[in-house]
């Protein structure tokens, strides 16, 4: 409703000749922006490309704190095997000590004999500290991982000999990497906004076009409102074009191809960095069962060698050379399984993760 006075100078709008009338004018108006350059598609491609760009990098994140658990866990187990080794080893030293003193106090052997064992086994004890160290450090750091704080207790020890290989590695074709790893398509996402942001921007130099509808009826007084006659419509169209702008637009659209180049540059360089990633991890992998068994050989081999050289002595049939040079080459080959056996492990997990890590399958990412 609106209550208007016009101009005596004008012809009186109402019949009946008032100028100052009361106007009853309820209407419906409908107003319609059509799509025409694609602004409104666009936009909204460029939100959702968004919103799963966002989705895909919590889920790369979800990945790498996964796989550092993991390798912290193989790590741990790593060092406490290293440090079992290490307790053998100076229970191997301090046996050959005793049986040194002995012969040196029956007078089978020199003072320096005994001093080259002592020696021996003090630089095996000096490994053992540091070890420990390590060991502690790599409890909180998987504390924090899991969320917790270093005075958290953690009730999960690792061991080597706890820990397993999975039954198939998850080999795949190279290409499915596009659909597997979240960083790829997290790339692929952040160009899929990239092209939607050009055609935003070509759009916004284009015209806009509205059209407008309006229906209703206009009566003078609140009976006759719907009464016959007093019904009253109307139709509009309008076209509005940017003009001065002083090459803004231009540039925008300019600087959202640029964006578009980079974001297809970035893509690029994540696959290929993919495809790397997962080359590199099969390769390590196809050498650490020959460097697993190399090494198991080995370790038997020096402790053959440690044991007879260690008998013969003990007869009398060995100096004690003999004997510290089997030790020190069982210590380095104990120490080699451990590492190949802790690699493998590692090496796993890399290809677990170059190949997406499986999070497909996890309800909470769909």
């Amino acid at each position: 409703m609106s209550r208007s006075k016009t101009s005596s100078q004008i012809s009186p709008t109402p019949s009946s000749g008032e100028s100052i009338f009361s106007l009853y004018a309820p209407e419906l108006t409908v107003s319609y922006a059509p799509d025409v350059f694609g602004l409104t598609r666009r936009t909204v491609e460029a939100a959702d490309a968004q919103v799963e760009e966002q989705r895909f990098a919590w889920v790369a994140a979800d990945l790498t704190l996964t796989s550092n658990v993991a390798l912290g866990a193989i790590q741990e187990a790593q060092l406490r095997a290293q440090i079992d080794a290490t307790h053998e080893l100076v229970a191997i030293n301090t046996d050959m000590l005793r049986a040194l003193e002995h012969q040196f106090v029956k007078g089978y052997v020199g003072r320096l004999d005994v001093a080259a064992q002592q020696s021996q086994l003090a630089q095996v004890q000096a490994t053992l500290p540091p070890l420990l160290k390590r060991l502690a450090q790599q409890r909180d750091l998987l504390t924090a991982l899991s969320g917790g704080f270093p005075n958290d207790p953690l009730p999960e020890q690792f061991e080597l000999a706890s820990l397993e290989l999975p039954a198939e590695l998850p080999v795949s074709v190279p290409s499915r990497l596009v659909e597997q790893r979240p960083d790829v398509r997290q790339a692929e996402e952040s160009l899929h906004a990239a092209s939607a942001k050009v055609g935003i921007a070509v759009a916004n130099r284009l015209p806009n076009f509205t059209l407008s509808a309006d229906v209703g009826t206009m009566a003078l007084t609140a009976a006759t409102v719907f009464a016959s006659g007093a019904g009253a419509w109307a139709l509009a169209a309008n076209v509005s074009q940017p003009i001065f702008h002083g090459g803004a637009l231009l540039h925008d659209e300019r600087a959202a191809r640029a964006a578009l180049d980079q974001a297809s540059e970035q893509y690029r360089s994540t696959v290929v960095g993919a495809l790397q990633n997962v080359a590199d991890a099969l390769h390590a992998l196809q050498q650490d069962g020959d460097a697993l068994s190399a090494a198991s050989a080995a370790k038997d081999a020096a402790a053959l060698t440690l044991n007879l050289s260690t008998r013969q002595f003990r007869a009398g049939y060995a100096g004690y050379l003999a004997v510290l040079s089997a030790e020190q080459t069982y210590q380095q080959a104990i120490l080699n399984l451990v590492q190949a056996q802790a690699d493998r492990y590692g090496d796993t997990v890399a290809l677990f993760q170059a190949l997406g890590g499986g999070w497909w399958n996890r309800r909470e990412f769909d």
